[in-house]
């Protein structure tokens, strides 16, 4: 009699998590976590792409669509009780290919985290400048953004010339004047890693008195995860300046990596700023799935969301991650894009209203929204 209860209320409980639309990925996996994050947008993205959107590209001259292609992979941060989400808009060139875009970051702000207003031009692009020969003609991608305590955003992003993706840091006051600082390796040991592909950079965050996230210092320096097909880890004085985290024979050392058998068989992939907790640093990342070494049913090269974590003290120590995706491509705008086998490609998280939203990118097209604390 007591098991049928049991099966009872399982049975309840799930059906009511149907009608909520709670999904069952979504339900908080192990205690330290973050979340549960739960759908609150209709089922519906919050940005696509406009094909009407023009620009006076500065390096070409020319009048261009800089969003008709696709607009994806966002950062956010909180400014002024607003929500500044910056999401990579790629131009069509006609090439339906992934990587054979220009691609600029666009700018869309809301004041209560589900309506958006877009500005009509691109806000972070390739220019005439120092940065041209690595931003240009494939653009500026996938940004991740934190602020410090005392007000200085640190804009971390890709350089695509389509020769080599290179990691690279913007700094701002005010979120419309940017300082490039060019590729954060670049003076690494004499160039070590220059030429080498570098993306994803995640700066290390902690909730500051006023519950805000702004970038944190461990044992006096900030850190940084970054990379992909493995998650490597640098460390910073100032923000700007960069050394990755190299073993005693000078090669870098992963400290996150894809695990057969799992959901992140095939590779992983820093998500948004991670936080620093009192039970260690939360990592959201993304991870992508072998069909043939991970999860069946997830598909190949399926990008879902997972989250790990570290050792407050030791930004390099693994204690824990997850056995599940607490995020997956269900919704049809989620599997259906430029990226045919389906991403929630997570990047952007702020502390609003006393609620977390989490801002991805949908198979290389449109920008989702998730929240917890509903």
């Amino acid at each position: 009699m007591k098991s049928n209860c049991i099966l009872l209320l399982t049975f309840t409980l799930l059906c009511l998590l149907s009608i909520w639309g709670i999904q069952a990925q979504q339900i908080q996996e192990k205690p330290w976590t973050l979340g549960p994050f739960q759908r609150f947008t209709n089922e519906a993205p919050i940005i696509t792409k406009n094909p009407t959107s023009a620009f006076t590209d500065p390096v070409s001259g020319e009048d261009v669509r800089w969003e008709s292609k696709a607009t994806f992979n966002p950062a956010a941060i909180v400014r002024n009780d607003s929500i500044f989400v910056f999401y990579r808009a790629e131009e069509d060139l006609g090439e339906d290919k992934i990587g054979r875009h220009t691609s600029r970051l666009g700018l869309a702000v809301s004041t209560d985290g589900l309506n958006y207003t877009r500005s009509p031009e691109p806000v972070f692009y390739p220019d005439t400048d120092k940065q041209q020969k690595y931003e240009w003609p494939g653009g500026t991608e996938d940004p991740r953004i934190v602020e410090t305590e005392e007000g200085l955003y640190v804009l971390t992003y890709t350089q695509w010339n389509r020769e080599v993706p290179r990691l690279a840091v913007a700094t701002t006051t005010d979120l419309k004047t940017w300082k490039k600082h060019g590729p954060i390796f670049k003076n690494y040991k004499k160039g070590k890693y220059h030429t080498r592909e570098t993306k994803s950079g995640a700066i290390v965050t902690r909730l500051n008195d006023d519950n805000k996230p702004v970038a944190a210092k461990i044992n006096g320096k900030y850190w940084m995860y970054f990379g992909v097909p493995h998650i490597w880890l640098a460390h910073s004085d100032d923000l700007i300046h960069w050394t990755p985290l190299e073993n005693e024979d000078g090669n870098l050392v992963p400290v996150l990596s894809p695990r057969p058998g799992y959901f992140d068989s095939w590779l992983v992939e820093a998500g948004p700023p991670p936080l620093l907790t009192d039970e260690g640093i939360v990592v959201l990342y993304n991870a992508g799935n072998s069909q043939s070494l991970g999860v069946k049913d997830l598909g190949n090269r399926t990008y879902s969301g997972g989250q790990a974590l570290f050792d407050p003290r030791e930004p390099w120590k693994l204690l824990d991650r997850t056995d599940h995706p607490f995020i997956k491509p269900e919704l049809p705008f989620e599997k259906s894009g430029q990226y045919k086998d389906g991403t929630t490609f997570i990047e952007g998280l702020v502390y609003f209203k006393n609620a977390w939203y989490l801002y991805y990118g949908t198979a290389d097209s449109m920008v989702g929204v998730l929240k917890s604390g509903l």
